[in-house]
C-alpha cells in the first residue's frame, strides 16, 4: 500500500464535492429559460466536472480511489436546481452561489498550500483549480447582480430589497451559510480522515 499523503482527504473532498456541483449545475442548465444564465453556468459546471475527475485521476495516481461520502443534502440541492417554479435569482440565494465570491477578503483556498508536503503535479492541479473556483465565484457573482437588477427593473424586486417577508429572507441565507459551513466542515474532516487504498 502506498504511504498516505497528508493532503489526501483534501483531495477527496474536493473530487466528491466537485463532481456533485457537476450535478446540480447540469440539473439547473435543462430548466433555466434564461440563455446568459444558462451560459454562466455551462462554464462552471464544465469546470466542476472537470474538477472532480481530475481529482478522482490525482487520487489514483497516488495508489488511492474516491471515498465517496453520504450527502443528505444533496437531494435537496437537486431538487432546487432542476425546479421549474423557482426563479434563477431565487435559486442563486438558496443555493448560495453569489456568495462564493469574497474579493479581496480571504476565502477557503487560503489555507491549502500551508501543507508543505504537497508534490509538484498535486500542486499544479491545486493552483488551476484555486484559480477556476475563485473565477468561478466571480462569474456567479456577476450573474447573480445582473438577476437582481432586472427584478428590479421588473418591479419584482426581491422581498429582501423590498422589506417582504424579512423571515424567508433570513431563512434563505441561514440554509446558505449552513451549506457553506457543512461543505468546509466536510473539507476539514476530509484532510484529517484515514484514507486506504483499494
Amino acid at each position: 500500500m502506498p504511504e498516505k499523503p497528508s493532503y489526501l482527504g483534501l483531495l477527496n473532498a474536493i473530487a466528491v464535492a466537485e463532481t456533485r456541483a457537476h450535478e446540480y449545475l447540469n440539473a439547473w442548465i435543462a430548466v433555466t429559460p434564461s440563455a446568459e444564465v444558462a451560459a454562466v453556468l455551462r462554464t462552471v459546471a464544465a469546470r466542476e466536472g472537470e474538477h472532480g475527475m481530475s481529482f478522482a485521476k490525482r487520487l489514483d495516481e497516488l495508489g488511492f480511489q474516491v471515498r465517496w461520502k453520504e450527502d443528505p443534502e444533496g437531494a435537496e440541492r437537486l431538487a432546487i436546481a432542476g425546479a421549474t417554479d423557482c426563479s434563477d435569482l431565487e435559486k442563486m440565494k438558496a443555493l448560495g452561489l453569489h456568495r462564493l465570491d469574497t474579493g479581496t477578503k480571504p476565502d477557503i483556498f487560503d489555507k491549502f498550500f500551508e501543507d508543505h508536503s504537497i508534490d509538484i503535479r498535486t500542486g499544479e492541479l491545486l493552483g488551476r483549480y484555486i484559480a477556476e473556483e475563485r473565477d468561478s465565484g466571480r462569474r456567479l457573482r456577476a450573474c447573480y447582480e445582473l438577476l437582481e437588477a432586472q427584478a428590479k427593473a421588473n418591479g419584482s424586486a426581491s422581498a429582501e430589497s423590498e422589506g417582504g417577508d424579512r423571515l424567508d429572507v433570513i431563512e434563505t441565507k441561514l440554509d446558505a451559510v449552513c451549506r457553506a459551513v457543512d461543505e468546509l466542515r466536510q473539507i476539514v474532516c476530509a484532510q484529517s480522515m484515514p484514507t486506504s487504498a483499494s
